[in-house]
């Protein structure tokens, strides 16, 4: 009886380091949230089921569960995620969030916090854009 490999399937350390990876990358693009204290939780929705993780920053510390204390959830289908994890910029991931393909509820304050540091730090790299020219 031979034994075949399924590939495709990704075990949970893989999702959660790519989890890290995303929360990493993003946080690399807007350093002034690098210190901001906050539990999130996401839900990776796929065909026919749901995965949620609790992401805590700084870290990031990643771990399969429900995120009860999250100020803030994001839900997003797996094959967005996988894509905007591993390529997405600060661009890509406002871009999810405007179409709809991600949505993100939780605290007003906090939500409304990370827009507006993630609008200034944009603001920011356009002008030294700009000035560079």
């Amino acid at each position: 009886m031979s034994t075949t490999r399924l590939t495709g399937l990704t075990a949970p350390s893989d999702t959660r380091s790519l989890i890290e990876t995303a929360v990493t990358r993003f946080l690399d693009e807007v350093p002034a949230l690098q210190q901001l204290k906050l539990v999130a939780g996401l839900e990776l929705r796929g065909r026919g089921d749901v995965q949620m993780y609790r992401v805590e920053v700084p870290g990031p510390k990643v771990t399969k569960d429900i995120a009860a204390d999250a100020k803030v959830r994001i839900e997003i289908p797996r094959s967005h995620f996988n894509a905007l994890a591993t390529k997405g910029r600060v661009k890509d991931w406002r871009e999810a969030f405007a179409k709809g393909d991600a949505k993100a509820t939780g605290i007003d304050q906090v939500m409304k916090l990370i827009v507006q540091v993630v609008d200034r730090q944009d603001e920011r790299s356009r002008t030294r854009r700009a000035t560079h020219r």
